[in-house]
């Protein structure tokens, strides 16, 4: 008793959506909390400049190959 073709790539797809993220949300977490990138004390730093438009670049790249994973 196996599960059919289309339901099994369906499930699958649902799942690495979940991981992909699941890991950009642990690797931001990671970088802004606990490397402290996404904190300033009273002005930004360069730091913080890069933190952020990697972390606005990288959601966009996840959007975008979201997008084209679901377009059927």
């Amino acid at each position: 008793m196996g599960m059919e073709d289309e339901t099994r790539e369906f499930l699958v797809r649902i799942l690495n959506t979940i991981a992909i993220v699941l890991l950009w949300m642990l690797l931001n977490v990671f970088f802004g909390f606990y490397k402290n990138f996404a904190f300033f004390e009273t002005k930004p730093d360069w730091t913080n400049y890069v933190f952020y438009v990697f972390s606005v670049g990288s959601f966009i790249m996840l959007i975008v190959h979201l997008w084209r994973k679901w377009k059927l």
